[in-house]
């Protein structure tokens, strides 16, 4: 009998892999995506470490270790950090990277050309090739160069990039608007001339193919869907960055993040390049959306998110990020199965704690705190690019070797979907802090049981006996009393 499980987030506690592309290569899976420093100061700070899993053992995730350094990039010295990447499968056989370079808080990461490093294996070490360019060895920069996902579909290549800043439709005198004008020169280092210029934006999600060498367009650049979204089926959800295409039944789906900034979103086409038809909501890092939850109701920090989807041993599923630290720049891979009906429509999933897990997680053994997926106090942020320092709010933490939530006050709710109960468990929390009380509930607010604990600086195990019967549930813990930190949950 195999005993093992995985839960979310999938990768160890003290490994940040955000912005996740998940691509079935021979008979693995490899999650590709940037790497973000256990509480970091800005965005991406270390190296690309690739991980892979075993097609039909997605327990089983590897370390594949660093497999492409920022200093192997030209541009390094002036953007040292590297942004959400792609790989894929060239018609020689080989391995290509394809990503964008930034300086802090992304700085400058809208400036440069989308960049290419190749290998002969998907797991790398990757070697520098040179970046995307016009047939005259010209970098090729139209519109905004950033968070470039790529498909070989049938032998063509296909890059879609861009990112969305402001709605320029919402300025009607645009033309006219010199600070609008100056702060897009600045963001994205393009002249007046190629703004003004530009048809629609220099902003919005962006196509254009490469030929056999990877790296000389062999397109004209567009937009393929509309930046102006008024009136459109997009307007709900407008694009904002993180662009990932695949293909489906014969079909294209877009997906990416939406100016909403927590959700993962995706569009459908019967065209790689045109045609796009708003799907739906797949996922957000806050159950925003799920059943009607209100962003004013999210179940976490919200914040970035970006992912995509992949059929993995005739299953699909959803691969996505969340936010620990307090901060946009400590974020952690999860992943849910998700459904493509027969109508092509994917529904919105729940965020959970077992997703790849193909099962609720037994309730029994021990499991670290911080694969709850609700931790919310009822007024949670939404981060864009900052630390909140400033905040008081339960989240995911760190000190020396110990991982917890932190934070934890009056009224903190932590949550974990699902486990599945043989009746009568009894549940150990380990904590520490300044004392207080828990009650434990199941997902439909029927009571398991409830405890008390004592003030204690150093971790104390508070025991509460629960009266639960079989079968599987979401389990949540809603505290009282004022700062405290858990570290783990137990079942005997």
């Amino acid at each position: 009998m195999d005993n093992r499980q995985v839960y979310n987030p999938f990768l160890p506690l003290n490994v940040c892999i955000p912005d996740g592309e998940p691509h079935v290569f021979g008979d693995r899976v490899y999650l590709f995506g940037s790497h973000d420093k256990e509480g970091g100061e800005t965005f991406c700070m270390l190296d690309y470490e690739v991980w892979s899993a075993p097609v039909d053992d997605l327990k089983n995730w590897r370390c594949e270790g660093i497999t492409y350094r920022a200093e192997q990039d030209p541009d390094y010295g002036e953007r040292p950090y590297m942004y959400a990447p792609d790989v894929v499968q060239g018609n020689d056989g080989r391995y290509y990277l394809y990503y964008c370079m930034s300086g802090g808080y992304g700085n400058g990461g809208y400036h440069g050309p989308i960049s290419v490093a190749v290998c002969d294996t998907p797991a790398g070490k990757y070697e520098y090739l040179g970046f995307v360019r016009y047939p005259d060895g010209t970098p090729m920069k139209k519109y905004v160069c950033f968070d470039p996902g790529v498909i070989n579909d049938n032998g063509t290549i296909y890059i879609y990039y861009g990112t969305r800043y402001e709605f320029e439709e919402d300025y009607p005198d645009f033309d006219h608007n010199e600070q609008l004008i100056g702060q897009e020169m600045a963001m994205f280092g393009k002249s007046r001339e190629e703004i003004l210029g530009t048809p629609e934006s220099v902003m919005g999600p962006s196509v254009v193919t490469v030929g056999d060498d990877m790296l000389t367009i062999t397109s004209e650049p567009r937009h393929i869907i509309p930046y102006k979204v008024r009136g459109t089926d997009f307007e709900a959800h407008p694009f904002f960055e993180a662009p990932s295409m695949r293909k489906v039944n014969g079909k294209y789906y877009f997906i990416y993040s939406s100016r909403q900034n927590h959700e993962l979103c995706y569009a459908v086409s019967d065209k790689p390049d045109r045609g796009f038809k708003f799907g739906g909501t797949i996922v957000s890092n806050g159950d925003v959306g799920y059943k009607g939850r209100p962003e004013s109701e999210r179940l976490n920090m919200t914040g970035t998110t970006h992912g995509s989807i992949e059929q993995i041993n005739g299953k699909w599923y959803v691969f996505y990020h969340r936010l620990t630290h307090k901060s946009d720049y400590s974020r952690q891979a999860c992943a849910e199965p998700i459904e493509i009906a027969a109508d092509g429509s994917i529904a919105q999933v729940p965020i959970s704690s077992c997703g790849l897990n193909g099962a609720p997680l037994r309730a029994e053994g021990t499991y670290p705190a911080g694969i709850a997926c609700i931790i919310t106090n009822g007024d949670m942020p939404h981060g864009c690019n900052r630390i909140f320092s400033d905040l008081t709010f339960p989240h995911c933490d760190n000190d020396d070797t110990d991982r917890y939530i932190g934070e934890i006050t009056d009224g903190t709710l932590i949550g974990y979907r699902w486990f599945d109960f043989k009746g009568g468990e009894t549940l150990v929390l380990k904590l520490r802090g300044k004392g207080g009380s828990v009650a434990v509930t199941d997902g439909e607010g029927a009571a398991l049981g409830s405890a008390e604990f004592a003030a204690s600086e150093s971790w104390q195990t508070v025991t509460v006996p629960l009266n639960v019967s079989s079968g599987a549930k979401e389990l949540r813990l809603t505290f009282k009393g004022e700062l405290s930190d858990l570290l783990e949950i137990s079942f005997g």
